[in-house]
């Protein structure tokens, strides 16, 4: 971990401002810095900075009290985007606990091995998901558990409103059994006002474990710590505020924070002294158009499914988009007919960045005014990136290869799994994305495959084999094979290969069988019935001819649905 703290240090010297110890000194400082300003509003709620700072340390201090969590312990957050989230995040982080940051959307099944693999000891769940957790918390060290509802940060009125509303209207509140658990809003009333015991963890130590399944495999646990992810949040300040910081003012944020995409852009735009407004549901865009109408909006972060769905939409293309300064893009490949078709409607061209959860994330960033589209920028300050052969030998540029990248956001492994990161991260600290690139000889960089077999939905990794291996469980069929497939609307969908031995079995019967097992971006939209999968002499499925075909024709075809 020296050289990625020597390059911290020197990263933190260029910011004119003393180098921060950790996250909860960013955090501390930053509050500080800002106070009344708005921080983050959610369902119209507001909190400034001051309130921020309050109401974690009104966490902390309930962490620190009453639990017995130590410094090291993990916790996890299983929320969407609501104003308890920053708070609960750096509520955990100033008690020296680890965040698992976990998608509200999992199955039980999924969450059951994310908190068995992190040996997560407590739990900030919403609600709407409380019920997933009811067969599963036996199995795991969670013992302690704090329950939240939309409305728990809002004046009596409203928060009654809102909450009723959510349960008994909207029926998305369905009861559970949670002996023990408690209401975060009670917890953080219990101690407002009072200050944690400080605690002061080093650059090398670990901030959140952000799981991914990289380029194969069941999800591990990147292991970010407190310098990789600082390093990070202060390289995307300094490129992105080169040329001024006006863009953070009100900045849309409708990706959600538990992914490490909108994790990181959240505190650069804090460092900023800026007001995220969150989205909690960007899939219902008629709801996300209406509340951007109500901001002032400087900047919007977001993706390509989400560009392409609000440019669809009238409302959303009648709206005056003059103090629009930045359009953010990551998560997924954007395409030069979405970027276009933004700027067309906004007048904002959108910046396209790179990254990947073991980079905490942000690799490499297009200029705000020196933007090539179809590239993916320039890497970020004190970043090397090396395009090497199958040899492990550097390409000239214009040549394509391995992309594989250098510097103080590079994470320190992951958790538990020696041997995947020593395949991942190489003797001379360079880790090997999985994506196929080009340098040009101005230092651009473009992505021109990438990891061979993951999917990407709407932003979202999904690996075949996790798709297979519970398919493959269901009792009549032999085998199958997942694909990737374009898709206007959500960038990629999954389709499905399966061999069966019953002629009865159809498309339903597998989509339902997958949504008992698999969060609903995972589970196949299009799924084939053929007599064989292709195969290579070894048995290997051969993924690219299924790639390649619409369908593998009427010889190999049992039936389609």
């Amino acid at each position: 971990m020296m050289a990625s703290t020597n390059a911290y240090a020197t990263l933190s010297a260029g910011l004119n401002r003393s180098a921060y110890a950790n996250l909860v000194d960013f955090f501390e400082r930053t509050c500080a810095r800002y106070g009344d300003k708005p921080a983050f509003t959610s369902f119209g709620r507001t909190l400034n900075y001051a309130e921020l700072e309050r109401l974690s340390a009104s966490f902390a201090v309930y962490l620190q009290r009453h639990t017995d969590l130590r410094p090291g312990d993990r916790i996890a957050i299983q929320l969407p985007n609501l104003i308890q989230y920053p708070v609960v995040l750096f509520g955990a982080l100033r008690a020296g606990l680890v965040v698992v940051n976990t998608n509200p959307l999992y199955t039980a099944e999924e969450m059951e091995h994310q908190f068995v693999d992190s040996g997560a000891r407590a739990l900030v769940i919403h609600k709407s998901m409380a019920h997933k957790a009811e067969g599963i918390l036996e199995k795991t060290d969670i013992k302690h558990l704090f329950v939240t509802q939309v409305g728990d940060l809002h004046g009596f009125v409203k928060r009654a409103l809102i909450n009723a509303t959510i349960k008994y209207i909207r029926h998305l509140e369905p009861d559970f059994y949670l002996p023990g658990s408690l209401g975060l809003r009670d917890v953080l009333l219990e101690h407002m006002g009072e200050k944690p015991e400080p605690v002061k963890p080093g650059l090398h130590d670990l901030a959140v474990l952000q799981y991914t399944g990289g380029t194969t495999g069941v999800a591990k646990g990147a292991m970010l710590t407190h310098g990789n992810l600082l390093a990070n949040l202060m390289q995307g300040y300094d490129f992105i505020n080169r040329e001024g910081s006006g863009w953070a003012s009100t900045v849309v944020l409708p990706l959600p924070l538990y992914h490490i995409y909108a994790f990181t852009v959240s505190q650069i735009i804090m460092a900023s002294g800026g007001h995220s407004v969150l989205i909690a549901n960007p899939r219902d865009i008629d709801s996300l158009v209406r509340e951007i109408a109500h901001w002032p909006m400087t900047a919007f972060i977001g993706l390509n499914t989400l560009f392409n769905a609000l440019c669809n939409r009238e409302g959303f293309r009648s709206q005056a988009f003059d103090q629009l300064e930045l359009t953010l893009s990551g998560g997924m490949a954007l395409t030069r007919d979405a970027a276009q078709r933004w700027e067309k409607v906004t007048g904002c061209p959108v910046v396209e960045a790179y990254g990947l959860t073991e980079a905490s994330p942000a690799v490499a960033i297009n200029p705000r005014h020196a933007i090539q589209s179809g590239t993916i920028g320039i890497p970020l300050p004190y970043t090397e990136v090396r395009v090497i052969d199958d040899d492990g030998q550097k390409v000239p540029d214009g040549v394509p290869g391995m992309l594989c990248v250098r510097g103080p956001q590079v994470m320190a492994g992951y958790w538990q799994r020696q041997e995947e990161t020593r395949e991942t991260i190489n003797e001379e600290g360079f880790l090997k994305t999985g994506d196929i690139a080009v340098q040009q000889s101005d230092g651009y960089l473009r992505i021109v495959d990438r990891a061979k077999d993951v999917i990407i939905v709407s932003g979202f990794n999904v690996f075949p084999n996790e798709v297979e291996d519970v398919v493959t469980a269901h009792p009549e069929v032999v085998e199958c094979a997942a694909i990737g497939v374009p898709d206007p609307d959500s960038g990629e969908r999954v389709k499905l290969f399966v061999v069966s031995t019953s002629s009865s079995l159809d498309r339903a019967a597998i989509r339902a069988w997958c949504r008992s097992h698999l969060t609903a971006y995972k589970v196949p939209r299009d799924v084939e019935f053929v007599k064989e999968l292709p195969k290579s002499p070894v048995g290997k499925v051969i993924r690219r001819q299924l790639r390649d075909a619409p369908s593998l024709g009427d010889s190999q075809v049992a039936r389609s649905a």
